[in-house]
């Protein structure tokens, strides 16, 4: 899979999850920090995944 599929999934999750939390009525400040720990890890994932990998010595 591509770096870029796996950023257009996490936007989408990000949104949603944002959305579901300003539809409960949290406060922005904590939607905020919820959705930048999911695209820290989201990121960390999706460069993990599709990193080359290094050749046999």
């Amino acid at each position: 899979m591509s770096f870029a599929l796996y950023m257009i999934g996490l936007l989408l999750l990000v949104a949603g999850i944002a959305w579901a939390m300003g539809t409960f009525g949290l406060a922005p400040i904590y939607v905020g920090i919820t959705c930048l720990i999911v695209l820290g890890i989201g990121i960390m994932m999706a460069v993990s995944r599709t990193r080359a990998k290094d050749p046999p010595a």
